[in-house]
């Protein structure tokens, strides 16, 4: 297997990824295929001529050996790194989709019209398919953690076995090389994995608290935006208040005596203008 092609076309990947996926593609890569590549398969090897049991018996060891390895842990972590990093992929393969819409959009309307702002952006079905990859890659690591124990009872290699299967005369006593080796090796791979699955659900827990927030701000907007101008409460409500106690409404107004006063006053002077023009004529007759 080519890890450096693999490597090269997963780590297109990491600049779709948050901080938490940033981490995990580093630790796959350094601790999980570094390791795989530069250490544990030259641990375990040809494991299978290392198994030596105490008997002659043609066919007793290949038996044995099957019975206790049914599938060797160099393969089983070969397979589990395979498919950890497939989903990944999706992610790739959604923004090369968004890619090629942009393009067909572009030299279909011309000019700067877009139809995305950014490809690579965690928004709309980008974002299911970058949380589901999340999920998928949580449940394979769970699958194979689950795989590996069941097989191997607690991740745990003993130096001796003993095996009765046939066509083995009685029971055999078979060795394992390199028990304690690979008891590390194993736990160490373990470990890796166990501290990828954190990661993944620290970063599915980050992508939906990260939408409910921009939701939550969203709603605030458009319901802020929704809600008519509030009335500032000291220019309309107190000033209100006191023009109403200062000022009285026109009804609620007491009777002007102005207008009484102007009536009489009229009525005074046309009585003096009655009396003048009466004692007129008898001026003119004395003169």
């Amino acid at each position: 297997m080519d890890w450096k092609t693999f490597q090269s076309l997963l780590s297109g990947v990491n600049k779709y990824s948050t901080a938490f996926g940033r981490i995990w593609l580093s630790v796959v890569f350094v601790f999980r295929v570094m390791v795989y590549v530069v250490a544990a398969e030259r641990v375990w090897g040809d494991e299978q001529k290392d198994f030596d049991c105490n008997t002659k018996q043609p066919g007793c060891a290949n038996v044995c050996y099957d019975h206790f390895f049914p599938i060797s842990h160099i393969r089983l972590w070969a397979l589990q790194l395979i498919f950890v990093t497939c989903p990944s992929f999706m992610v790739v393969m959604h923004v090369a989709y968004r890619d090629d819409r942009e393009r067909k959009y572009h030299a279909k309307h011309g000019g700067d019209v877009k139809l995305y702002s950014n490809t690579g952006k965690k928004h709309g079905g980008l974002w299911w398919t970058y949380l589901l990859s999340l999920f998928v890659k949580t449940a394979i690591e769970v699958s194979f953690l689950y795989i590996l124990h069941h097989i191997y009872d607690s991740f745990y290699l003993p130096r001796l076995v003993k095996c009765e299967v046939a066509p083995c005369p009685n029971q055999v006593d078979c060795y394992i090389g390199h028990p304690t080796e690979k008891k590390v090796f194993t736990y160490f791979m373990v470990g890796a994995s166990a501290l990828c699955i954190v990661l993944n659900i620290c970063e599915i827990f980050y992508l939906i608290s990260k939408r409910i927030v921009r939701c939550a701000n969203k709603f605030k907007r458009r319901h802020h935006h929704s809600q008519p101008a509030q009335p500032n409460n000291y220019s309309d409500d107190t000033w209100s208040d006191r023009t109403r106690t200062s000022k009285p409404d026109v009804k609620e107004r007491p009777p002007s005596f102005k207008p009484s006063y102007k009536s009489a006053y009229a009525l005074d002077t046309l009585k003096l203008r009655e009396e003048m023009r009466a004692s007129a004529p008898n001026l003119s007759s004395a003169l």
